[in-house]
Formats: structure tokens, sequence, C-alpha cells
């Protein structure tokens, strides 16, 4: 039998606040400020630095920092499926910045192609 906290997954965390950070263009001070924790504690968060058990209510706060409903980090770190808010999902402006940011990371490899081409045809 697992106990408490052995099968929770501190670098999904990690990537879900790195990727949030990444999409909502925040900084980790504006984001430690919000949620009322240290930098230390928010980097160490978000790097997989030191991982233990941390207070329910350390999560909470970064979750509702990161614009996620107050339980999103905790079922993330238990690998439940967390939800955003309701209103998120539905955001025809969100819904469209994906779109455009899945046009981009085609467009990218795309040129990433060509160059490689031109490269090859030079050599």
């Amino acid at each position: 039998m697992a106990e408490p906290g052995e099968r929770d997954d501190w670098d999904a965390v990690a990537r879900a606040i790195q990727n949030r950070l990444d999409e909502t263009r925040s900084t980790q001070m504006e984001i430690a400020s919000r949620a009322r924790v240290s930098l230390t504690t928010l980097r160490e968060l978000q790097h997989n630095l030191n991982p233990r058990r941390r207070r329910p209510q350390t999560l909470s706060a970064v979750s509702e920092a990161l614009g996620w409903p107050a339980g999103y980090l905790v079922q993330v770190l238990h690998g439940e499926a967390a939800e955003p808010h309701a209103d998120e999902s539905a955001d025809p402006v969100l819904t469209s910045l994906s779109g455009l940011e899945q046009e981009i990371r085609a467009l990218r490899a795309r040129v990433d192609q060509i160059e490689r081409q031109l490269a090859d045809g030079d050599a």
C-alpha cells in the first residue's frame, strides 16, 4: 500500500506552473505576491526543487494567483484531471490564442526545415 504523498507528482506541478507563467506572461514575483508566498517557495514549486509536502493552502493560493480554481494544483499533484475555470475553457479569445500558438509552431517547423535544406545545399 502506498504511503500518503508517495505518488505525488511534483514534476507535473512544476510543468503546470511553468506553462501557466508562459501562457499569462506573468513573472514569478507577480505570482508570489498575489499568492502571498515567498519567491523561494514559488521557485521551488516551479522548478521542483526540494520536493516536499506543502500545506494545501500554499498550493491553493498559487493556483488562484495563476487564475485557476483553488484545488487545481492539488489535483495536478495527485494525477487527477485538473480543470480550469469553466469560463476559461469556453473563452473565445483563449481558444483563438491556442489556435495561433499551434499555427506559429507549425510555421516554425517549416522555417526550420527550409533552413536545414538551404544549409544542406550550401554544404
